[in-house]
């Protein structure tokens, strides 16, 4: 914590964003290994909220390391980085009365917990997802070829192959989808956030 700050408030209830948004704020956040679906299971979720006229957006992990994260790498440490800064990122959004749809591979269980703390804390809604596919299935998919690179010794710090991920053991939700369509995914998906129009 950062000292000699303290935080405004200003004249805007929860329920006066809500009003003007569509509905509660949350945070939605997908883990999980590299090709397991994250990314496309919240772009399709996030366009069928906005044409359910509700307020969201998909705060991807590889588009934030674009700007926000740029200066980032992969050891643990900027890992939990990461996290820490997508976390504070997101938790805004939901405050403000968006649905913060969050896929981030988030490799270590203490960095989603303390994500998960700071929404508890402030009273904001946050949803952990595990999108689950095995490793094999992952790596059969392997949409960005880091996979293929991995293996070859050409990229260290992968995520399932020479870094551990911390699967979530009690998840609010897990969408296999090694077994699931993406349509199904985003559809129990839309049911955990609880869609009310």
């Amino acid at each position: 914590m950062t000292k000699n700050v303290k935080w405004h408030y200003g004249r805007i209830t929860a329920t006066d964003r809500a009003e003007a948004t569509g509905g509660e704020g949350l945070t939605v956040w997908l883990t999980g290994l590299s090709g397991s679906g994250k990314s496309t299971i919240a772009f399709a979720t996030e366009e069928k909220l906005v044409g359910l006229h509700r307020a969201a957006y998909v705060l991807d992990g590889d588009n934030l390391r674009h700007g926000l994260n740029a200066d980032l790498g992969f050891t643990p440490s900027d890992r939990t980085e990461n996290v820490r800064r997508v976390g504070a990122l997101a938790l805004l959004m939901a405050d403000a009365g968006l649905i913060a749809l969050v896929p981030l591979v988030s490799p270590y269980a203490a960095d989603r917990a303390r994500v998960k703390g700071s929404h508890d804390a402030a009273g904001v809604r946050f949803l952990e997802v595990h999108v689950d596919a095995p490793l094999e299935v992952c790596e059969k998919r392997d949409t960005k070829g880091l996979y293929v690179k991995a293996r070859a010794g050409n990229l260290p710090d992968m995520t399932g192959i020479d870094a551990p991920y911390q699967a979530p053991e009690q998840p609010d939700l897990r969408l296999q989808t090694a077994v699931v369509s993406v349509d199904e995914a985003v559809d129990t998906l839309l049911k955990a956030i609880d869609v009310r129009i």
